[in-house]
């Protein structure tokens, strides 16, 4: 049995959703085999309170794995915090982690593949992130293989090491010479048209992300994420209780029920350009205008 890295699972106030990821996770074919910590936020409200205590006393009856660890905030931290805390002390004890939100749905062999990923891409230094997640591209029907890189991270379902994580710039100190340069922000971009932007948002005090800052560390160490060709999470968390997504076709996909516990992985010198241009696309201004019209 190889190293398995230990999965995160942060949760906040819905339980029907934390329940559906829970199912969906004991049905994996390493669960059994794997350590589960859940990060439990606390409340902002007295609505919140009732809700939050509900999904705590779920996960007190949590079985299927081999060890669970649940660990409660007595205050509301939000998302960002929260993942960012949860993670770091995670990692000060092993050497990988796995992270899921709430509301992501796993196919069998997704701890299979994060895994497999995580083990075979430890020594190299190119690669930033795994990703669980990926989007219904054109080009990907196609693909032999069973990964991709890109230059954008995912937060649906995701893996790293300590060493991409440690040195984390979490306060980006050296935003206001990147947003007045025009060349990083191009380049920035290359993940997406909307990475300046959502950078900007988030300096602004408009969002709280530790994804973007999160992307703008990859970029700045001109690393990659490695994506699979067919997609081992999808999220559920379009609903009107979500915080941070809002409904749109742009990022349905078809998970994976192959069954496949073997891949092949690739080398990060076998980039294709072709796949990176169809995801910068899916966030391109045309794409977001024709999702919101539908």
């Amino acid at each position: 049995m190889m190293n398995l890295a230990p999965i995160c699972l942060f949760t906040f106030n819905r339980l029907e959703e934390t329940e559906k990821t829970i199912e969906a996770l004991k049905n994996n074919y390493l669960a059994k085999y794997s350590n589960l910590i859940v990060f439990s936020d606390g409340w902002n409200s007295d609505r919140n309170k009732v809700r939050v205590k509900r999904v705590r006393l779920f996960l007190k009856s949590i079985e299927g794995f081999n060890n669970v660890k649940i660990i409660e905030s007595d205050k509301n931290k939000g998302l960002a915090n929260s993942i960012i805390q949860g993670v770091s002390l995670v990692l000060k004890e092993y050497s990988s982690i796995i992270v899921l939100e709430d509301d992501l749905i796993t196919s069998p062999n997704f701890l299979n593949f994060m895994n497999k990923s995580l083990n075979h891409y430890y020594s190299n230094e190119k690669i930033f992130s795994i990703s669980g997640y990926t989007m219904d591209l054109p080009s990907l029907k196609n693909e032999s293989n069973d990964v991709y890189f890109g230059f954008r991270a995912s937060s649906w379902g995701w893996a790293t090491w300590e060493r991409s994580w440690i040195d984390i710039d979490w306060e980006i100190i050296d935003y206001k010479e990147f947003i007045n340069n025009k060349r990083l922000k191009r380049d920035f971009n290359r993940g997406g048209s909307d990475m300046v932007k959502m950078l900007k948002s988030q300096m602004n005090g408009i969002i709280d992300s530790w994804a973007i800052r999160w992307c703008y560390n990859q970029f700045k160490r001109n690393q990659l994420t490695v994506f699979p060709t067919v997609s081992k999470v999808k999220s559920i968390g379009f609903g009107e209780d979500a915080t941070h997504t809002k409904k749109t076709k742009r990022f349905d996909t078809y998970l994976d029920f192959t069954n496949k516990t073997e891949f092949c992985f690739i080398s990060v010198d076998d980039i294709n350009t072709k796949l990176l241009q169809e995801f910068k696309s899916k966030f391109s201004t045309i794409s977001r205008l024709i999702d919101k019209i539908i």
